[in-house]
């Protein structure tokens, strides 16, 4: 994963920017594997989904936006920035690399799709040994839906009853009680930029 070094404010300026416009189209960014490096690994868990490397948003003004896990917050984190995934992955399509996925016609994105993000807020935490924040997930709010958009990870594989947040795995989170599942706090327990 390559990505630059990131500030909270820069990192609320940039969240924010995704408040007020209509996302148009999203694009998974799994990890492929197999015999040959081309098997793309499973992704859709029903109420969550496992884009391991990242998502790509794309607004109606033509903005391109970035979530991928990094460390610029001295811990693995979510971070966004206001680019295209081609910034941060390298091997995109390739043998052993992440395959893009359109999702935009996912059932569980149809809220969100074509819609104004009414508020956008940043889950912080302050686990790392450090003490600086670090943003575990992004919730993105229209009218009809919410989506998490997360760092976090099944613990065991095949998952099962537990989840960890804060690692090297981004994960897209559609229920609130999925969400308290996987450890993200609800809002109004860190920094956000909603209105």
């Amino acid at each position: 994963m390559s990505s630059s070094l990131l500030t909270q404010a820069e990192y609320e300026r940039t969240a924010a920017m995704l408040r007020g416009r209509r996302i148009q189209r999203v694009v998974y960014y799994p990890l492929m594997g197999g015999d040959d490096g081309c098997d793309v690994e499973e992704w859709d868990f029903g109420t969550w989904h496992q884009p391991t490397m990242g998502v790509e948003l794309f607004t109606d003004c033509g903005a391109c936006f970035s979530a991928v896990w990094g460390s610029s917050f001295d811990h693995f984190g979510l971070e966004v920035f206001p680019e295209p995934m081609t910034a941060h992955l390298r091997l995109i399509g390739q043998p052993g690399g992440s395959a893009a996925v359109d999702v935009t016609d996912h059932p569980r994105w149809s809220g969100l799709v074509g819609r104004k993000v009414t508020r956008v807020d940043i889950a912080w935490s302050s686990d790392s040994a450090s003490g600086l924040p670090t943003p575990n997930a992004v919730r993105l709010c229209s009218r009809e839906e919410v989506v998490w958009i997360a760092v976090a990870s099944p613990a065991e594989w095949p998952p099962a009853e537990v989840y960890h947040l804060g690692t090297d795995d981004v994960m897209v989170v559609f229920t609130a009680e999925f969400a308290a599942k996987v450890g993200i706090p609800s809002v109004g327990t860190g920094h956000g930029s909603g209105s």
